[in-house]
């Protein structure tokens, strides 16, 4: 136990993971998947944009947060960074891609699901103050 919390208060850690979580979504975005078989799951790409953006959200919140836990704008600033990432990344795909194309349905999944985080980070928060009061 004592090995993982010297890991989590690593300077860089959390700004890491973030990385490397928003290169995952940059490369599974842009790369072609025509060849994988079908999953069967109706619009399942929408759920996977929820979740990249879900961890994209959590992940730099918690790298802000670590970073300057007094900075009370933090998960609004990952918000909309999330939100204009979600953007970049579909007109990449429209644009220097052969098999992929721009989908507004994709950026309001990646919306939501940053928005969810957000709803998640809010509550733990109001949470954990009245468990600690």
């Amino acid at each position: 136990m004592k090995h993982i919390k010297n890991l989590l208060a690593h300077k860089y850690f959390y700004l890491w993971i973030a990385e490397f979580w928003t290169l995952v979504i940059i490369i599974l975005c842009l790369v072609s998947f025509n060849k994988l078989p079908n999953v069967g799951i109706q619009s399942a790409d929408k759920y996977v944009h929820f979740t990249f953006h879900f961890g994209f959200t959590i992940l730099w919140f918690l790298y802000l947060n670590h970073k300057n836990p007094s900075d009370k704008n933090a998960i609004f600033k990952v918000f909309f960074a999330s939100f204009l990432f979600g953007i970049l990344i579909e007109a990449s795909q429209s644009l220097f891609t052969l098999t992929r194309k721009a989908d507004i349905y994709d950026v309001m999944a990646n919306t939501a699901g940053s928005f969810a985080a957000i709803i998640t980070v809010l509550s733990y928060k109001v949470l954990f103050k009245k468990k600690s009061t």
